[in-house]
């Protein structure tokens, strides 16, 4: 029986790549995409969403358009990391399917109430404002919600964009605290996995050596993506963030944290957007997120290039 998702985006070059491994994996059911505002604008967001399902040979994917700016606060863009495309490094055809009608919030609401209690998993890849915004204008569907496994936070890792949060909380922290508080099981893949799960040229080429239109295009995307971060960090590669939800889903045991305490800062200009993850457990707070602390990248890279090829 295949998992039921939802992969709320904002893609981005590891957004598509995340897309693309759910996709290839019949152990997940796909029920939709759902984009929202983060690395580029949503109607950049929703554009490359529906150009990487093409690429995957899955337009009968719905796609939803959703919030086009956080709860409170100004869109925070990055197009210094994904170029101004958000999916820079390969031109790809403009897409041919539509964009669905309903909005996103409308389509996570409709349809966590028309299932059953603990059937879908929500599997956001960017800012929370969608799941946020549909968790507070419909609060009975927390009990839908088997789980939700996000990228976002940091811990040991600390910031990305400030020196104390990564990107997708610090773009809107008041939807991230909404989350983090409503009591539905989390799982976290913060910059503390993500960045060990380093894109190597081997690795790369792995992709490209599948010589196939989707290994050419991950394969040139990782090759775009990873020049920002191996200036920034003087790594030997980029990390890839999002395809670590997904991967979660397929092989939990690649995966390794702790059951913590998780609050968002959202008062302090300074610390804006910072996930205090209380990994020593010392604040007596109840623990609300299974907080990822390492991942195999061996094992992660060779699920994702066995996924890919598939495509």
């Amino acid at each position: 029986m295949a998992r039921k998702i939802i992969i709320d985006t904002d893609p981005g070059q590891d957004d598509a790549v995340a897309i693309l491994l759910a996709l290839a994996s019949p152990e997940l059911e796909v029920l939709g995409i759902t984009c929202v505002a983060g690395n580029v604008p949503l109607p950049l967001t929703s554009k490359n969403a529906r150009v990487v399902c093409e690429l995957a040979g899955r337009p009968d994917t719905p796609v939803f358009a959703g919030c086009e700016r956080p709860l409170e606060r100004p869109l925070v863009t990055a197009e210094h990391v994904h170029g101004k495309t958000g999916l820079d490094g390969i031109t790809l055809p403009e897409p041919g399917m539509p964009l669905q009608d309903t909005h996103a919030v409308d389509f996570l609401i409709e349809t966590l109430r028309s299932l059953p209690p603990g059937s879908v998993t929500l599997c956001p890849l960017g800012p929370l404002t969608n799941i946020a915004t549909a968790l507070t204008r419909a609060p009975d569907i927390a009990g839908k919600i088997a789980e939700i496994v996000l990228m976002g936070g940091a811990y040991f890792e600390v910031g990305n964009v400030t020196p104390a949060a990564e990107f997708n909380i610090h773009v809107d922290p008041q939807a991230a605290e909404i989350v983090f508080r409503s009591g539905i099981p989390l799982v976290v893949m913060p910059l503390d996995v993500t960045h060990k799960a380093l894109t190597t040229r081997a690795r790369v080429e792995a992709f490209r050596n599948l010589g196939t239109p989707v290994g050419h295009a991950v394969a040139s995307w990782t090759d775009f993506f990873e020049r920002f971060d191996m200036a920034k960090y003087g790594s030997e590669g980029a990390p890839l963030h999002d395809p670590c939800v997904i991967a979660y889903l397929l092989k939990p045991d690649l995966f390794a944290g702790r059951h913590i305490n998780v609050e968002i800062e959202t008062v302090s200009e300074l610390t804006m957007g910072m996930t205090v993850a209380d990994w020593w457990r010392v604040s007596g707070r109840a623990p609300n997120a299974m907080f990822m602390g390492d991942l195999d990248a061996d094992g992660f890279y060779a699920l994702l290039t066995e996924r890919i090829a598939r495509l």
